[in-house]
């Protein structure tokens, strides 16, 4: 039985109670860093797997979990230091969304689900602490890191900032998200720009309101924002490298009346810029800066851009993600694409990747409703595949 054989059979063992935990975790969905029984569970399970150390409330809400090799936990190691150290992350938190999938483990509270796998994501890597706890078959120590508020709360900065690579001294760091449309047991991968950079902005434009049967009275607030609309998708046309990616959506709009009859004072816009690179990203900004001001100015109006930045650009280090590939392609039951395309998406796993080098990659959800869709569902059928993928990686990176 090989390193690989053997946690596939004992993950088969264990199957219906990873499943368990799974569908625990959906029917009592919380959100962004507010996740008392979830990081409750997580410790609580950590603790009952014999990890050398269980810590809670970093970065907030997280948890992290400290095994350690054979070797460490005996110490036989020279000066009983940690030795080599990876982290590897999963994601806590929910998303506001009434649920519709109709299966028996729905979620009990109303308005909140688990619409983007982080339930599964949790136990897959609670799976692997359990296996690695148990077999300690490496030379270093494995921080398995539970994250808080990944969908929009910026948790992963949030627990860098609190030491987390520094205090459990981790020099790489590896996470792994569920794709809907990919094949279970199949994974991708690619090295460099993974997923976007991912920004937020709101627009306001303010005018002269008035009647609208007399529109000469007044400046016309939603016709300026109309033009405001379609040139701003120029900055993506005719401002940007045709080979860089980059998307702009202006996804709302709302004026200060509500009234048929009535052009509003004021009429705000808000949106989303996706990029790749960090110099397109301050070209786009730059450039909707000047779109917002001037095309405002031409109609008589004023125009005020606030535009903030969200997570970074998930990238890849080129030798971390061979490693990952090489593991996942030991693990897999298909193939491996090791350059996939990147994504648009945005994963604030990108601040740990900027801490230490690392990777990211995806995993098969079959045939499911897509992520943030109120029909989605984890599928089961992975559990076994990510789970011993987190395995593989600890004990790769970490061979005696």
């Amino acid at each position: 039985m090989t390193a690989f054989d053997r946690p596939t059979a004992w993950l088969t063992d264990w199957l219906p109670e990873i499943i368990g935990w799974r569908q625990d975790f959906h029917r009592h969905p919380e959100l962004l860093f507010d996740l008392p029984r979830t990081a409750g569970r997580v410790a609580q399970l950590l603790r009952s797997f014999g990890c050398d150390s269980v810590v809670e409330g970093i970065g907030r809400s997280g948890v992290v979990g400290v095994i350690q090799g054979a070797r460490q936990a005996s110490g036989q190691s020279s000066g009983q230091s940690p030795g080599r150290v990876i982290g590897l992350r999963a994601d806590m938190d929910a998303l506001p969304i009434m649920e519709r999938t109709g299966r028996e483990y729905t979620s009990t509270v109303p308005g909140k689900m688990h619409a983007c796998g982080h339930d599964g994501h949790m136990s897959m890597l609670l799976a692997a602490a359990k296996y690695l706890a148990a077999t300690r078959d490496f030379d270093g120590t494995v921080v398995v890191i539970f994250q808080p508020a990944e969908e929009g709360g910026g948790g992963g900065r949030e627990m860098v900032q609190d030491g987390l690579m520094d205090r459990f001294a981790i020099q790489e760091v590896y996470g792994m998200h569920n794709m809907p449309g990919l094949p279970v047991g199949q994974f991708c991968i690619r090295p460099g720009a993974m997923m976007a950079a991912a920004d937020q902005f709101e627009i306001t434009v303010t005018g002269k309101g008035g009647h609208a049967a007399r529109p000469q009275d007044g400046v016309d607030t939603m016709l300026v924002a109309a033009h405001i609309v379609v040139a701003a998708q120029s900055i993506i046309s005719r401002n940007t490298d045709p080979m860089a990616q980059a998307v702009l959506s202006i996804c709302t709009m709302s004026g200060d009346s509500t009234a048929h009859n009535v052009i509003p004072q004021v009429v705000k816009m808000r949106g989303t810029v996706r990029s790749l690179d960090p110099a397109v990203q301050d070209r786009v900004e730059r450039r909707l800066n000047d779109l917002v001001t001037g095309t405002a100015q031409a109609f008589g109006a004023t125009g005020m851009l606030d535009y903030r930045r969200g997570y970074p650009v998930t990238v890849n280090a080129l030798a971390q993600t061979g490693y990952a590939a090489d593991v996942a392609r030991r693990v897999a039951a298909g193939p491996v694409d090791a350059e996939t395309v990147p994504q648009m998406w945005a994963e604030d796993f990108s601040f740990m990747l900027n801490a230490r080098p690392g990777a990211y990659i995806f995993t098969g959800n079959g045939d499911s409703a897509a992520l943030h869709h109120p029909e989605y569902d984890f599928n089961d059928a992975a559990l076994p595949f990510g789970a011993a993928w987190y395995i593989g990686m600890a004990e790769a990176r970490l061979a005696p």
